[in-house]
């Protein structure tokens, strides 16, 4: 595995590999790697000859200064463990070899971008589209892979490759979660033992909730799972919406749509949660 810190060496790289016929592969990542990200660079080096693995924390995506300032950075544990996954380059860039100057672009991403984080956490994508839309132009994958816990995010990337005519097979990839049921995520680290030992009861309260749903409304089975979270010390749901799967707008009758996911934020003490769970898939 290589370890790459400039834009140049990294087009120099894989241009090369795709002169002669290489398929490549991108992982994009903010590092404080996990078994989940381990999951899709494994899945990233099965289905092509390159794997690129960016470890980058976007400033461009933080509408909350703290939270940024708080987000975990392992950089030396992540290169250790994606050269062990397999993986071919590392690209570790400083916020100036990205940025040289301000990202001013504005991106018109629709509904899928507007509604639930895209809502609570405004400008959130836009930087999200900065960001991805920058390493598809110095990567030019002929393959992207996201986790599905950022379900919504999945949606806005798509959009946004749309957008700006990418030819790249955005693969999403199933939610990896911790033996209780815990989605993984690199802000899990950032919870108190009292807080780490609650979290399950997010994914708990979830796949509980596909049993309620066969006998209640889509409106009962959020009040379910809201009131439910929300009886838990230090746990407060921002929301909890279930949607139209491509579309991501409200469902109000299961039987509307073939494609019905509930996605969920949660503040556990003032670490900030995802999650999600289908409720049915076409």
């Amino acid at each position: 595995m290589k370890r790459i810190t400039t834009v140049a060496e990294l087009r120099q790289l894989v241009n090369a590999a795709r002169s002669e016929g290489k398929k490549v592969g991108l992982v994009p990542t903010m590092g404080a790697l996990h078994v989940g990200h381990i999951s899709l660079v494994e899945r990233c080096v099965a289905e092509n000859d390159v794997t690129v693995v960016s470890v980058f924390v976007n400033p461009t995506q933080f509408n909350d200064k703290r939270d940024l300032e708080l987000y975990p950075r392992t950089p030396e544990a992540d290169c250790a463990m994606l050269e062990k996954a397999g993986c071919t380059y590392v690209f570790t860039p400083s916020v100036e070899e990205v940025y040289p100057e301000p990202d001013t672009r504005v991106f018109e991403l629709g509904t899928v971008a507007e509604v639930m984080e895209g809502r609570f956490r405004p400008g959130h994508f836009n930087g999200v589209a900065q960001i991805v839309s920058k390493l598809f132009d110095m990567v030019a994958p002929h393959r992207a892979y996201f986790g599905e816990k950022d379900f919504q995010q999945i949606a806005v990337i798509r959009a946004m490759a749309a957008q700006l005519q990418f030819d790249i097979d955005i693969v999403a990839c199933p939610i990896v979660r911790e033996e209780d049921g815990l989605a993984l995520s690199s802000r899990n680290t950032r919870l108190t033992a009292e807080q780490r030992r609650n979290a399950p009861r997010i994914a708990e309260t979830l796949f509980a909730s596909l049993e309620y749903a066969k006998t209640h409304t889509v409106a009962e089975t959020i009040n379910f799972v809201v009131d439910t979270i929300n009886a838990v010390p230090e746990m407060k749901v921002e929301y909890y919406e279930i949607v139209d799967g491509i579309s991501l707008l409200p469902v109000e009758d299961w039987n509307k749509s073939n494609f019905v996911v509930g996605c969920i934020t949660v503040y556990n003490g003032e670490v900030r949660l995802i999650d999600n769970i289908a409720y049915c898939r076409p």
